[in-house]
């Protein structure tokens, strides 16, 4: 069994290191989806000196994992982007705390070819706890999804159609989350990348306004760094 170091080592009083670093290896052609702008997916995620990797028919269908404490102990945890050859892509959580493994995997798509892009996570529902958001199908009618963590299950709390953060081809996902002095809002595309809106969770539902930006790399730069705030 392979275990990962420690999350947060402890140095003398009480203070954490820095956090463990992150990276997929492992080049693979075993799943044929093929829309992040290289010609493989990836095996195998390290954890600083440690390593898990997947057995077929999964791989990492990803840009780069991701710290964020979706169990909120402390400590960090590493989100993923997994893909089945025949179920599509799910968002895969890793425990960093102990044992090198999953602490919590959304349903996958359903559907070989489907893939989600990760937007971030914060605490969208102002509930004390955190959450993690990813837009479903964004080259095909994206589904953005909002999720949080319960009894150790992943449960979705809000959806909204009509939005995205990625084109077929590039090798990052645009936009991602904000905090502009108002709580945290998710910066995504209009579903024909047209322009640029910005969501944010109320009463249970996710609603949206442009902000008057073009869907290109300057303006999510600006709305990133809350020159356009909406």
């Amino acid at each position: 069994m392979i275990r990962t170091l420690a999350a947060l080592a402890l140095l003398a009083g009480g203070a954490a290191t820095a956090e463990p670093a992150l990276r997929y290896s492992g080049e693979t052609t075993r799943y044929g989806h093929l829309v992040l702008g290289k010609s493989f997916n990836w095996t195998t995620l390290h954890v600083g000196q440690e390593e898990l990797t997947l057995s077929p028919p999964l791989v990492f269908e990803d840009t780069a994992p991701r710290l964020f404490d979706m169990s909120w102990d402390g400590a960090p945890d590493a989100s993923t982007v997994v893909a089945h050859d025949r179920r599509g892509a799910a968002l895969r959580v890793y425990d960093l705390s102990g044992e090198l493994g999953p602490h919590a995997t959304t349903p996958f798509i359903g559907r070989s070819h489907r893939w989600l892009a990760p937007v971030g996570g914060a605490d969208f529902d102002g509930d004390g706890r955190p959450d993690y958001a990813y837009v479903e199908t964004p080259h095909i009618g994206g589904i953005l999804r909002i999720w949080t963590l319960r009894d150790g299950t992943l449960v979705q709390i809000a959806s909204r159609f009509g939005l995205s953060n990625h084109r077929i081809g590039e090798d990052f996902i645009s936009g991602g989350v904000r905090d502009c002095g108002a709580g945290p809002e998710i910066v995504t595309a209009d579903a024909r990348w047209r322009e640029i809106l910005v969501s944010r969770l109320e009463d249970g539902e996710i609603r949206f306004d442009p902000l008057g930006l073009p869907a290109d790399p300057e303006g999510f730069a600006r709305a990133m760094a809350c020159t356009a705030a909406g």
